[in-house]
């Protein structure tokens, strides 16, 4: 399971964070009030997939804090970005964002390591 999670933190959501850090966050500043929550939270979440104590807490805490931080992001900061976002700004998170959306079908071909 730890593996399962930390190739997941590898593969999937390391990319996420850095497209928000580089593409999306910067449109607020990163001095920002929501951004520097968001970063901290990007800091926290790494800690609980990288760190080396007891699994099943921190499993715990994953779920929990990437349910806060999903939450947080839709509901207030991503909110506040489209307020200040040109088209401009929006297209090229558009087009980035698409860029680590592999396709249905290609995602469903997929094997699982986890299952495997």
């Amino acid at each position: 399971m730890l593996a399962y999670c930390r190739a997941f933190y590898q593969q999937k959501l390391l990319p996420h964070f850095a497209l928000e850090e580089e593409a999306i966050f910067p449109i607020l500043g990163n001095d920002h009030e929501l951004v520097v929550r968001a970063l901290a939270e990007h800091r926290r979440i790494t800690r609980l997939f990288t760190g080396s104590d007891d699994l099943l807490t921190r499993l715990s805490q994953i779920e929990e804090e990437l349910e806060a931080h999903i939450r947080f992001e839709e509901r207030v900061l991503f909110n506040e970005i489209e307020t200040v976002a040109t088209p401009v700004d929006l297209d090229r998170i558009e087009r980035l964002h698409g860029s680590l959306q592999p396709e249905r079908a290609e995602i469903a071909e997929q094997e699982d390591m986890f299952w495997v």
